[in-house]
């Protein structure tokens, strides 16, 4: 587990561009937060480092949103409508173990769906600008990109 402060909204999305250019085919990021707490605006970040061209927002009406002109594929997952089931009918292990990088907002609401490893990152607002993020990783890889971040 580590800690990690930024300042401003430039500083988390700065802090996704460079996670993803540390990410591989595959990976799962969990983001949880309250609204507002920066999980788009790190999303945003990511896509950019991965060279996505498309704009990123937060699929909560879609459920899934597919990003594909990067380094890598970003399916970006809102699970919040997913509280009361339906998850299982959309086929999230294609994403988890497919060809491009999956992060997921709301991912209590499918648990017993993910895969057995994942980078985990709270959000929490502080301030208008300031956010602290806790970063978990269980796997030697998602612990290597922690480290990265120190």
């Amino acid at each position: 587990m580590m800690n990690k402060i930024t300042y401003s909204e430039q500083e988390t999305f700065l802090l996704g561009k460079k996670i993803a250019k540390l990410l591989n085919p595959s990976d799962v990021i969990l983001l949880e937060g309250d609204l507002g707490a920066g999980k788009t605006t790190f999303t945003k970040g990511l896509a950019e480092g991965l060279g996505i061209k498309e704009t990123v927002n937060s699929p909560t009406f879609n459920i899934i949103k597919e990003y594909t002109s990067g380094r890598l594929p970003l399916y970006h997952i809102d699970a919040y409508r997913l509280e009361y089931g339906g998850a299982e009918e959309l086929g999230l292990e294609e994403y988890f173990f497919g060809d491009g990088v999956t992060v997921i907002e709301w991912s209590e609401f499918i648990k017993d769906l993910l895969p057995e490893h994942f980078l985990k990152i709270s959000f929490k607002y502080i301030d208008n600008q300031q956010r602290s993020l806790t970063f978990f990783a269980d796997d030697e890889h998602y612990q290597s990109i922690v480290k990265i971040l120190n």
